[in-house]
């Protein structure tokens, strides 16, 4: 009848559960690491989504302040055409930012194009 030990395990018993919790912790910081890069990179995407949509705002707006809506009035002299111009497409940007439309940055953005 072979004996069987008693107490604390042998060397091959003491390996095997030694690999065992090796195994298992590498299994789960592969897993942590990868949630992680995966949770970065979404977050990297949504930001650059938002930068993205916020720019096309900019632009639509400045676009809009520059384009305008009814044909210049015929009889109106080159120099006094100009500013009233400007004046109107600074109303209607400040007019969306005021509606909420734009935000600060946006309209700071818009108003520089427009003017510079």
């Amino acid at each position: 009848m072979p004996l069987r030990r008693v107490g604390r395990p042998g060397l091959l018993g003491l390996a095997a559960r030694t690999a065992v919790v090796a195994g298992t912790a590498q299994a789960v910081s592969g897993r942590v690491a990868g949630n992680q890069r995966n949770r970065a990179q979404a977050q990297f995407d949504q930001e650059q989504y938002a930068a993205a949509q916020q720019q096309a705002r900019i632009d639509a707006a400045a676009q809009s302040a520059t384009t305008p809506t009814a044909p210049p009035a015929p009889a109106a002299p080159p120099s006094a055409a100009g500013a009233p111009d400007i004046l109107d497409q600074l109303q209607r940007l400040a007019d969306l930012k005021q509606s909420g439309l734009l935000t600060d940055e946006e309209f700071v953005a818009a108003k520089a194009k427009l003017l510079g």
